[in-house]
């Protein structure tokens, strides 16, 4: 179980230090990830700290950050395509730039679970929910998958709001017993961009308080 003790204010501090020390670093595409991803820290850090201003500047730079890493990325690194997607959507951004380049990808196609989800991701992001309910139907049964996000990428295509209640709830629980997060910014990140979607479609479900939600 994750520490829930953060001092977001220095969590910020320190995710913005990172950012800053690794601009002066040669900028190939594995710079430019850790470079998203500390900005991607700074952004959630400041996100739960209240400073929505300072968030929003933080994962938009997240976001360029990501897509500037592209270009030379490996195969399948579609990690880069599905936090563009988060950040920008955390920042009440038109993210369909982001789902645009995930599919222009394959992402739809891919075979990896994590390629799907980042096409099921964009369909949702682009309105699209015939396909994104498609695509989500085929990560429902995976071990490789976690079953409760796939679950909530359905209903929310469905519009199904009892399932999608359901499912975005064990989301939130799988988060809470998580014990590792990216970048050690304990935030159910996922969580925000389901409700965020959920609420463009009047599902958007009322969460228990929790330590990893602002």
């Amino acid at each position: 179980m994750h520490d829930t003790r953060v001092n977001w204010g220095e969590r910020a501090e320190s995710a913005v230090a990172r950012y800053h020390g690794g601009e002066t670093r040669d900028a190939d595409q594995r710079q430019l990830t850790q470079l998203g991803n500390a900005a991607w820290a700074a952004g959630l850090s400041l996100l739960m700290d209240g400073r929505q201003g300072e968030s929003r500047e933080w994962l938009r730079r997240a976001a360029e950050r990501y897509r500037d890493s592209w270009q030379d990325a490996p195969p399948g690194s579609w990690g880069r395509p599905i936090a563009a997607m988060k950040a920008l959507l955390l920042v009440g951004d038109d993210a369909s730039a982001a789902a645009d380049w995930a599919l222009e990808a394959g992402a739809a196609d891919a075979e990896s679970p994590i390629g799907r989800y980042a096409g099921a991701l964009a369909l949702l992001v682009l309105g699209e929910d015939d396909g994104a309910r498609a695509l989500a139907s085929t990560l429902r049964d995976r071990d490789d998958f976690p079953r409760p996000v796939a679950d909530a990428l359905h209903a929310l295509a469905a519009s199904d709001r009892t399932a999608y209640g359901v499912a975005v709830g064990a989301v939130l629980e799988s988060f809470e017993q998580r014990p590792d997060f990216l970048e050690d910014v304990p935030v159910a990140d996922t969580v925000l961009v389901l409700q965020l979607l959920a609420a463009r479609r009047d599902l958007a479900s009322e969460l228990p308080a929790s330590p990893l939600l602002p």
